[in-house]
């Protein structure tokens, strides 16, 4: 497998951001390590260009006649390698040179068949379909590995997503255009394409877990059979004797909730894989509750928690290692490849490293600001991956395995075969 062809560009106009993509394209697809005639394009524009969608697929797949699939959404924020393009008119593109027996592009016109095989599947869904966790669970269990990963399209100005298969003729599709409102689409892979996916958290906890032992709705009213307000207000030194700056601390705080023997706790304090983070939408001193954005279970383990830049730095770099570790193990321990991620920013795609291309998925409210500066988060990514295609957008929430995320990353690699 050889590397995938991929570009990006930022314009005020989208026809001069598409011609400089597909210059870049073109120019790598030219070159012996990259691709020359790949069949699925994964497609990611801001906002800014959400109004011309249509437009801008018909263009690309007119100009790239040998893609015949294509996928993608829309996010306040796109990236690529290195670069994070948030508020801003851009667009980005990736070429992947995968078997035409070993993907399908499915959307809500055109859903998966049953005859496709899926092991895993590259999901773009939008936050205001109905019961949308439920969906997301149950294309997990489509796949033979459960494993899904994507995000919910993020817009002001349209919330649309890109599927189409075939040049158009996809079995259900018709005459649809291949630009999509409401529901999920994306691509599924079967097994021989080789991926490795992690999360990285984002949120830090304040405190221990806890195990909630009442709730009611979203209400959750005890904790370790203690009322659930006063262990929140133990956990963050928050007093209501001081209601403004109870507030403040109140709105920067948030929840990890978990279910039981689910990756709950990991390295060091830091939340694992499995956990949740959710918004506390309010108080209820009557009964001693905290209201929180989901519907905890008696069970659900609880951790009180808050964003923060180092955590969000160091677990980037984590999942980053343990990626190049999986991909190179009799080379490269985790330690050399934590220790590498500090390397060379310039260092490009290496033969070794067996990465043919990589998809990230960060929410909305990370980004380079979060990490610290302009293209920071991006930036953690490449020095850690070096040079490798990479594209991405900033979304309304994160999706791996059968969670939706908030305030996570989900960076996923093509492997490339030995």
């Amino acid at each position: 497998m050889k590397l995938f062809p991929f570009g990006h560009a930022t314009h005020p106009q989208w026809p001069m951001a598409a011609g400089l993509v597909l210059a870049q394209l073109r120019a790598q697809m030219a070159l012996p390590d990259y691709a020359s005639a790949p069949t699925l394009g994964l497609l990611y524009i801001t906002d800014h260009y959400a109004a011309f969608a249509q437009e801008i697929l018909d263009h690309l797949s007119a100009e790239l006649r040998e893609v015949t699939d294509w996928t993608g959404t829309v996010g306040i924020g796109i990236a690529s390698s290195n670069v994070e393009y948030i508020d801003e008119p851009a667009l980005a593109v990736m070429l992947c040179d995968l078997p035409s027996d070993q993907y399908r592009v499915f959307s809500g016109v055109a859903p998966l068949g049953l005859a496709f095989d899926a092991h895993t599947a590259l999901v773009h869904a939008d936050a205001e379909t109905p019961d949308l966790g439920e969906l997301i669970a149950e294309m997990a269990g489509r796949t033979t590995t459960g494993y899904l990963f994507g995000g919910l399209a993020a817009s002001r100005r349209g919330t649309v997503q890109f599927a189409t298969g075939g040049n158009g003729n996809i079995k259900g599709q018709g005459k649809a255009g291949g630009v999509f409102r409401g529901g999920l689409s994306g691509v599924a892979f079967a097994e021989g394409v080789e991926l490795v996916s992690r999360v990285t958290q984002g949120c830090q906890p304040v405190a221990g877990q806890h195990v909630v032992t009442a709730a009611s709705g979203n209400l959750v009213t005890e904790l370790d059979g203690e009322p659930a307000l006063d262990v929140l207000l133990r956990d963050t030194g928050i007093s209501l004797d001081h209601p403004q700056r109870a507030v403040a601390a109140l709105r920067a705080t948030l929840v990890g909730l978990s279910a039981p023997g689910e990756d709950a706790m990991g390295r060091a304090g830091h939340f694992g894989a499995d956990v949740v983070v959710r918004h506390i939408i309010g108080l209820d001193p009557a009964r001693h509750g905290v209201a929180v954005a989901a519907q905890p279970e008696p069970g659900t383990r609880l951790a009180f928690c808050r964003r923060d830049m180092q955590a969000a730095r160091a677990d980037l770099v984590r999942i980053c290692a343990e990626i190049r570790e999986e991909l190179e193990p009799e080379e490269m321990p985790l330690a050399t490849a934590s220790a590498l991620a500090s390397a060379d920013p310039l260092a490009g795609p290496s033969p070794e490293r067996r990465i043919a291309g990589a998809v990230y998925i960060s929410c909305a409210g990370r980004g380079g600001p979060h990490f610290g500066g302009p293209r920071a988060e991006m930036q953690i990514v490449r020095r850690a991956l070096g040079d490798v295609p990479l594209v991405g957008f900033f979304a309304g929430g994160e999706i791996a395995r059968h969670h939706l995320y908030g305030y996570t990353g989900v960076l996923t690699v093509f492997r490339a075969p030995s």
